[in-house]
């Protein structure tokens, strides 16, 4: 009998991480915290299909963090230690079902959590980019500008919320830590040509369909 691998990376995705975000949930201040499934990540510039349960489908941009190490309780002060290297991403999610959900107060998984739901571009090394908070990340839609963020401008920066997140999972190499995203929410438009940079480095390609 072949053993049955139980390996596997999260994705860890936050919201209402910046000011100018709405909170999610009324009257929080509070990051907002949920976990994907690892079929929820697309990548290798392989196209977003938009569901036809997503009416509409919208989506977020995110400055990503890539795990390098196992950890659980981690001290802010060793948190840098457990990232290396960071990229964008983007969310998306199927708004008439999240709304659903939350009506009748139930999980979001469905509307967040499909199949390729999470895009993820190629990274960069911290050491490549060591001023990468100082920094723009963007999102462009057919070269025009639909999103843009400043990682400086996080509530809750990125060591701190692997300190605290580590109390509750642990780390492991190959997990992915998406941050939050810095505005509001974009439809889905298929034949979109979505690209995505931090700075002037173009990390992020793909096409929605």
């Amino acid at each position: 009998m072949t053993p049955i691998s139980l390996q596997q990376m999260k994705i860890i995705v936050i919201e209402n991480n910046y000011p100018q975000n709405p909170a999610t949930t009324a009257g929080s201040n509070d990051p907002i915290v949920y976990t994907l499934p690892d079929t929820a990540l697309l990548k290798d510039h392989r196209p977003f299909f938009v569901p036809d349960f997503a009416d509409p489908c919208t989506f977020q941009l995110h400055l990503v963090a890539r795990i390098c190490r196992l950890g659980r309780s981690i001290s802010p002060r060793y948190a840098h230690r457990y990232y290396d290297a960071v990229t964008v991403g983007v969310t998306f999610t199927a708004e008439n079902l999240l709304q659903d959900l939350k009506a009748k107060g139930l999980p979001w998984e469905l509307s967040k959590g499909f199949d390729g739901a999470a895009a993820l571009g190629s990274f960069l090394s911290i050491d490549q980019l060591e001023n990468y908070l100082e920094l723009p990340f963007t999102l462009k839609g057919n070269d025009e500008l639909l999103q843009t963020g400043m990682g400086k401008d996080m509530l809750t920066g990125i060591d701190q919320l692997i300190a605290d997140l580590s109390q509750y999972y642990t780390f492991k190499q190959g997990d992915f830590l998406f941050t939050g995203c810095p505005g509001l929410p974009t439809t889905a438009v298929c034949n979109t040509h979505i690209t995505g940079y931090i700075g002037e480095e173009k990390l992020l390609s793909f096409n929605i369909k």
